[in-house]
């Protein structure tokens, strides 16, 4: 039986940073929309209430039962939970003299178990116009900070029911720099959350679980090569070996060696993988389109049209593999009203809707960095782990304007120089995503005594944390200088090379 956690979403920006600090403490959590009914499981530990964009005090704000949780579960309010919390037991809650944003310093009022380890100045990070007043009847102030009155309380031991906590500030953001060990105390020593789980309990788990939802069926699944694609094929297989089809298609805008490289990986993972190498039908439906739209719905057309050709050679599959992870499918509340949204299936363009098959989704609740180590725990090489995301379209969005074999041919060599570099120089690991891009100019040059008219290559590369947003990488000058010189030197049709500092926003990360 999973431990687990549950976050009630009342649509703050910080609500999945709670998660990842509650993950990162080996405790399983699951975030959900305030208003979604839920039970109270054996393994459930304890409750978190997010923080919010709405005030208690206004007609329509959101609200949950929190008198009933705490009969079953510890509960942790922060920010506007703790506000809830406050309002909901009788205490005061009105707007502050002033909005209060930003760092703060945390004056411990009595001790307690939630702030064990906690120093008595602990900066904390404040996002709120309401603040507590008054605290109910029957509960403890346990610290407060120059401009607020109540910072973190708790009931009292002598009242009914399980540990309620109540937070002003969000332990969970980065300028809260004691906010993890805070989330570890309730986790640990209110929850009693034991914090096992772990890469390798998630397997175990995992694999168990495919076995149980696929029996004896086949699962044909679309592989790109990617981190996702790689660590889910990886666990199906654990689960039921060669009754796992995997279909990695060569649509002509790979990198460099890219298709024979990553099938040999999924060789050596001992993967029941089939290479369809479809270059030359990409090119020709590719032919005359400039549009980055028209050249992503062709890609994405053709792929599916020759991933169901290939199915069609396999007789009983009965499911699809999918690459799933959790920020794809976690439900997000509306600030405007408890209407849900949940984002579509992105990672193989229209497959589900197509081919009516079951869905088997081993990552769907794991983030980004967790699938990383899940990856490293099978044994998948750190190459594979470790590289950068990659579009779905390939270079074909790295070739701005119409796409012929010989542009890809040309960003390949570019493209392949410039990541060699990176890897080369130590740069790899510092950056979120790298790739060259194909401009549709020409300009002059001159190489020895001739005049040449070739094509520019723009060098771009990204730090982030998880795509939203993006700067500029700020490589070295000397590395920079290098990798132009070794592109325009071996790579015959291109004698320029520029560095784009353009940050996202108002930039995107890829040009097209």
């Amino acid at each position: 039986m999973t431990e687990k956690i549950l976050i009630l979403d009342f649509g703050s920006q910080y609500t999945q940073l709670i998660a990842r600090a509650v993950r990162e403490a080996n405790v399983y959590c699951e975030i959900i929309p305030f208003h979604k009914s839920f039970s109270f499981e054996p393994g459930l530990k304890g409750i978190i209430l997010s923080g919010s964009p709405f005030s208690v005090n206004d007609t329509n704000a959101p609200d949950v039962d929190v008198q009933s949780f705490i009969e079953k579960v510890p509960v942790l309010g922060v920010c506007y939970g703790a506000q809830l919390t406050a309002r909901r037991f009788g205490g005061v809650v009105a707007k502050s003299n002033k909005r209060e944003y930003g760092r703060a310093i945390l004056q411990s009022k009595q001790q307690d178990v939630l702030l064990n380890g906690i120093s008595p100045d602990s900066q904390v990070w404040m996002s709120h116009s309401d603040s507590i007043k008054e605290l109910p009847a029957g509960f403890e102030l346990l610290a407060d900070t120059e401009s607020i009155p109540v910072a973190a309380f708790r009931k009292a031991a002598d009242q009914p029911g399980c540990p309620l906590y109540g937070v002003q500030f969000h332990p969970e953001v980065y300028h809260s720099t004691e906010g993890k060990k805070l989330i570890y105390n309730f986790l640990v020593d209110i929850c009693g959350c034991a914090q096992d789980w772990t890469p390798a309990h998630f397997i175990t788990d995992t694999v168990e679980a495919l076995k149980k939802q696929i029996g004896d069926r086949k699962v044909i699944m679309a592989l790109s090569g990617g981190v996702d694609s790689t660590v889910a094929a990886t666990l199906i297989s654990r689960a039921i070996g060669e009754n796992l089809y995997g279909i990695f298609v060569d649509n002509g805008v790979l990198r460099k060696n890219e298709f024979q490289q990553v099938l040999d990986t999924y060789a050596q993972l001992g993967l029941n993988v089939k290479g369809i190498d479809a270059k030359d039908r990409f090119y020709t439906e590719l032919a005359g389109k400039t549009d980055p739209e028209d050249k992503r719905k062709v890609i994405g057309r053709l792929f599916i049209d020759v991933f169901q050709e290939e199915a069609k050679h396999i007789d009983g599959i009965g499911l699809l593999g999918q690459g799933t992870i959790y920020p794809d499918v976690i439900e997000s509340v509306s600030v405007h009203g408890p209407s849900v949204t949940i984002k579509s299936h992105h990672n193989v363009g229209g497959l589900p809707e197509k081919m009516h098959l079951e869905l088997v989704e081993p990552l769907r609740n794991l983030f980004k960095d967790e699938v990383r180590k899940v990856g490293r725990e099978l044994g998948i090489p750190a190459d594979m782990i470790d590289r950068h995301p990659f579009p779905g379209p390939g270079l074909a969005i790295r070739i701005l304007g119409e796409i012929t074999e010989e542009k890809v041919q040309l960003l390949q060599e570019a493209d392949h120089l410039y990541v060699k570099g990176l890897k080369d120089n130590n740069l790899y690991a510092t950056v979120w995503q790298a790739g060259a891009i194909l401009l549709p100019v020409k300009s002059v040059g001159v190489m020895g005594d001739e005049r040449t008219y070739e094509y520019t290559v723009a060098l771009r590369a990204v730090t982030s944390v998880d795509g939203m947003t993006a700067d500029w990488a700020h490589l070295p000058y000397e590395f920079l200088a290098n990798i132009s010189n070794e592109i325009i030197n071996q790579v015959r049709g291109i004698n320029r090379v520029v560095y784009d500092i353009s940050s996202k926003p108002p930039a995107t990360i890829e040009w097209e």
